[in-house]
């Protein structure tokens, strides 16, 4: 699938903060079954950025900005070729051992609550595959998308208990019960090209990838009960949301803050067509 994605996120102080760092996971790389075919991002003012690479492999860009100011927009926009792999992913350009995502983050630690999921997923019959299929299926039948129930420090286990969530904790929540069964797990942000039309949304997307012995990563998403297909773009991974953040930064003054977010999913091709028309 050709996608077009668009991504805005705009801030507004109550009073000009002295200075602003931001440290930007929003650029996706390439790799099989992703092809990243052209990626910018504008600042609506004089700034810095400089671009690394971290310990997880994920691009991020480092944005400085020295002088006070009422307001900042951080635009995003590219086009990714995708395909459907059925969830595998291979050939990324930097990766860490498997290993490194079996260990428990304050945010995905079990409890109760994932203790009793992890137990019915060994339970289900048949091979790994299938038992973490059966898993996402679940949270994706069960489990309530409701974006008012939770924060941004919501734990897997207190999202578990409650059943309900955003896709952060959908992730986290699958990603802490994998653990538990003693399987690599991460989590994952990225974009969604929502096929039932919803274009414009008021954030990325969020999905876990599990490590399977001859398989190799498997991405699930269990928001929708399904592995990723060609409709999503991986950007960013780690541990937990902590890690794969989009946007984390710090300020210099500025008081109370307004966010706005705006992301926009759509077919590239359909979107030259309809300006073409224009």
């Amino acid at each position: 699938m050709h996608l077009s994605i668009h991504y805005t996120t705009a801030y507004h102080y109550e009073d000009p903060p002295r200075r602003i760092v931001q440290l930007l996971r929003v650029t996706p790389a390439s790799f099989a079954g992703q092809s990243v075919l052209d990626w910018r991002i504008d600042v609506d003012c004089d700034a810095k950025l400089r671009e690394h690479q971290d310990g997880y492999g994920n691009i991020v860009q480092m944005l400085y900005i020295d002088r006070p100011m009422s307001s900042l927009a951080v635009s995003v926009a590219g086009r990714v070729l995708t395909e459907d792999r059925a969830g595998i992913i291979q050939g990324l350009p930097h990766d860490l051992p498997p290993g490194v995502f079996i260990r428990p983050t304050p945010l995905t630690a079990p409890g109760p609550a994932i203790d009793r999921l992890a137990r019915w997923t060994t339970r289900r019959a048949g091979p790994v595959l299938d038992k973490l299929h059966a898993l996402a299926t679940r949270l994706h039948s069960e489990f309530q998308f409701d974006t008012q129930a939770t924060a941004v420090d919501t734990t897997a286990e207190q999202a578990c208990d409650a059943g309900h969530g955003v896709c952060q904790d959908f992730a986290h929540v699958m990603i802490a019960t994998v653990r538990r069964i003693g399987l690599p797990a991460r989590y994952v942000s990225g974009h969604l090209f929502r096929r039932d039309g919803a274009l414009v949304q008021e954030a990325g997307h969020a999905w876990a990838e599990a490590w399977i012995e001859d398989l190799g990563w498997t991405a699930f998403d269990p928001v929708n009960g399904i592995c990723t297909d060609d409709a999503y773009v991986r950007v960013a991974s780690g541990l937990d949301y902590r890690d794969a953040a989009p946007v984390a930064g710090a300020r210099a003054g500025g008081g109370a803050e307004e966010l706005k977010v705006e992301v926009r999913v759509d077919r590239a091709m359909r979107q030259a067509q309809a300006q073409s028309q224009n």
